[in-house]
C-alpha cells in the first residue's frame, strides 16, 4: 500500500528551502505527517474503501473488442460451433460443432468417437451437440435410443419421436421411406441409379438381420435368391407399396420359375433344398423373437421436416440382444436412407439442402450381435462427409470393440475411432487410456488428467463424481482440450439421465 499523507494536514515546510532536501528534512516531514490507515482515512476525501468489487468481465469477438480495448489477446480455443463448457485451466470458453469445424478447416471429417465409464456424462455431452445443432439449423437423428435418453429432449425440440416394439411402431426393413419419396419424382439415368442403390440397401439389411438371427453369414446362393426374391416383388406390386419380409417368405415357398433359375435348380425338389435353410431363417424373422416387430408395413414414417428425429427402441430391450440389435440394424438403415433422400431431393432442386447430426449410442450393443455385422455399419457411415452428415458413435470402452468374434471384425471397429476427425474422452481407467493411446496419442498430463476423473477418492455418499461434466477433446496430433460442461436452465431436466433411480429412491423412503 503507498503511503497517502491526509490532504488535510499539510506538513510544516523543511528549515532548509534551498537546495536538495536532506535527511533531517525527511525525518521532519514524516513525523509531521502520520501515514494513511490500510483503507483509508475515516473523512470525507479520505480515499476510506470498505469493499473493492471484481472488475466486470465481458466477451466479444477481437473484431469488436480490440476496438475498445486494443490490448486483445486471441483465444486459444475455438469459438466456432455449440458453447459446450469453459476450458479447464484458464476458463475460456469452449465450442464444439463437428460440420462447423469441418467448414471451417479444423478437421477433416466430420465423425465424432465419445469414449467413457459409464455416468461420467456422454449423453449430457450429446445432447448438448444435438441442442446446439438444432438450433443452428441442422437436424438431428437419433439412430436407436436403447434407454431411452433422448426422447424427452427431441420431443421438447419439437420433434418426432417413434417408438417400436411389439403393439407399438412398427418398421419394415424393405420400406423405401423416404428414398422412394425421391424415386418417385426421378427420371433418367439418374432414377436408375437410385434405384441400383436402393435395392442394395435392402438387400444388405436383410443379409444383416439373416446373419444376426443365423449367428453367421448366408450362402451365395441364398444372397441371390434373396436379391431375385425382392425383385420379383418389387415388379408385382409396381411401386403401389414395399413388400414385406412376409412377403419375401412367401414367394420364395412358391418358388417361380424365375427364383428356380436363379437357384440353379433343375426342379423343384432341389429348389427346396436350396432354400431351405434360407426359408427358416426368414421364418426366424417374422415369427421367433423378432416377431411383432418387422413383420408388416411401417406404422410411423420418418418426417423429413422434422427439426430432429429419435427412434426408440428401448422397448425391445426386454425381450433380448437379438431383438435390440435387429431394431438398431434396421434403424440405421431407415436414418441413414433419410439422409439420402434428402440429398437426392437437393439435387432434383425440390427441397432445401439440408445438414445433420446423427447419434449411434450403445454402439458396441450392434456390432457384437453376430460375426460381418460390423462391416454393415462401416459402409452406412463411411461416406457421411459427402452427405453433408455428421456422425456421433457413443461407447463405454475400447474393451466392448475387442470382445466382437472375429479379428476382422476388431480391427474393423477400431477403424470407427481412427476415422473419427474427433475424440471426446470422459473419465476412463488407466488401463483404457493405454489402449485409447495406440489409437489417439495423449501427453502424459493429458492421460493422467483423464485418469483422474474415473472414480471419486473418497466413500462419501452423495459426494460429486469427480468425472461428471468434464471432457478431453481431441483432435489429430493437437494438444487436447479439458473442458468441463455446466447445464443451465431446463437442461438439468432434459439431460437427467438417473431420474427413474431417483424417482425409485423417493418412492423407497416414502
Amino acid at each position: 500500500m503507498p503511503r497517502l499523507y491526509l490532504p488535510s494536514r499539510r506538513p510544516p515546510a523543511p528549515a532548509s528551502t534551498r537546495g536538495p532536501a536532506t535527511r533531517a528534512d525527511v525525518d521532519t516531514l514524516a513525523q509531521a505527517a502520520p501515514l494513511a490507515p490500510a483503507w483509508g482515512w475515516k473523512t470525507p476525501g479520505g480515499g476510506r474503501a470498505a469493499h473493492i468489487s471484481a472488475a466486470p468481465q465481458y466477451q466479444a469477438t477481437t473484431t469488436q473488442a480490440c476496438g475498445l480495448f486494443p490490448f486483445v489477446a486471441g483465444a486459444g480455443t475455438p469459438v466456432i460451433g455449440t458453447p459446450i463448457g469453459r476450458h479447464q485451466l484458464w476458463g475460456e470458453v469452449v465450442c464444439l460443432d463437428p460440420l462447423a469445424w469441418l467448414r471451417a478447416g479444423l478437421i477433416t471429417n466430420p465423425g465424432t468417437f465419445v469414449l467413457g465409464q459409464p455416468g461420467t456424462g456422454k449423453s449430457t455431452l450429446v445432447k448438448r451437440l444435438v441442442t446446439g445443432a438444432v438450433a443452428a439449423g441442422s437436424k438431428a437423428i437419433i439412430l436407436g435410443d436403447t434407454k431411452p435418453d433422448y426422447s424427452m429432449l427431441i420431443e421438447h425440440l419439437g420433434g418426432q419421436v417413434i417408438r417400436i416394439g411389439r403393439g407399438m411402431d412398427k418398421i419394415n426393413p424393405l420400406d423405401l421411406g423416404p428414398l422412394g419419396t425421391a424415386l418417385r419424382k426421378m427420371s433418367g439415368p439418374a432414377a436408375e441409379r437410385m434405384r441400383w442403390e436402393v435395392r442394395s440397401r435392402r438387400l444388405s439389411l436383410m443379409m444383416a438381420l439373416a446373419t444376426l438371427v443365423r449367428t453367421g453369414p448366408i450362402s451365395n446362393a441364398e444372397e441371390v435368391v434373396l436379391g431375385r426374391a425382392i425383385d420379383l416383388l418389387d415388379d408385382r406390386l409396381a411401386g403401389h407399396s414395399a413388400p414385406t419380409i412376409v412377403d419375401v417368405l412367401k414367394v420364395i415357398e412358391e418358388g417361380p420359375e424365375d427364383l428356380r433359375a436363379a437357384a440353379r435348380a433343375h426342379d423343384p425338389g432341389h429348389y427346396q433344398q436350396r432354400v431351405s435353410d434360407l426359408v427358416f431363417t426368414l421364418d426366424l424373422l417374422i415369427s421367433g423373437s423378432l416377431a411383432g416387430v418387422f413383420d408388416s408395413q411401417t406404422t410411423t414414417p420418418l418426417d423429413l421436416d422434422a427439426p430432429a428425429v429419435s427412434v426408440d427402441i428401448s422397448r425391445v430391450g426386454a425381450a433380448g440382444d437379438t431383438l435390440l440389435t435387429a431394431a438398431m440394424l434396421a434403424t440405421w438403415a431407415y436414418g441413414f436412407g433419410m439422409v439420402d433422400a434428402a440429398a437426392a431431393l437437393t439435387e432434383l432442386g425440390i427441397a432445401p439442402r439440408r445438414t445433420y447430426i446423427g447419434v449411434m449410442d450403445e454402439l458396441w450393443r450392434a456390432l457384437r450381435g453376430a460375426p460381418g455385422l460390423v462391416e454393415y455399419a462401416d459402409s452406412l457411415t463411411r461416406l457421411n462427409r459427402a452427405k453433408g452428415m455428421a456422425s456421433v458413435m457413443i461407447t463405454h470402452s475400447l474393451a466392448d470393440l475387442d470382445a466382437l468374434p472375429t479379428g476382422e471384425d476388431r480391427a474393423k471397429a477400431r477403424g470407427f475411432m481412427e476415422r473419427s476427425a474427433i475424440t471426446v474422452l470422459a473419465g476412463l481407467p488407466p488401463r483404457e487410456l493405454a489402449r485409447v493411446t495406440q489409437v489417439t496419442p495423449l501427453t502424459t498430463p493429458e492421460a493422467e488428467m483423464v485418469a483422474s476423473w474415473s472414480a471419486p477418492d473418497s466413500w462419501q455418499p452423495g459426494a460429486r463424481h469427480p468425472g461428471r461434466g468434464k471432457y478431453l477433446i481431441k483432435t489429430g496430433e493437437r494438444l487436447g482440450i479439458p473442458v468441463e460442461l455446466s447445464l443451465v436452465g431446463p437442461e438439468r431436466r432434459l439431460y437427467d439421465t438417473d431420474q427413474a433411480i431417483r424417482h425409485r429412491n423417493t418412492e423407497v423412503e416414502q
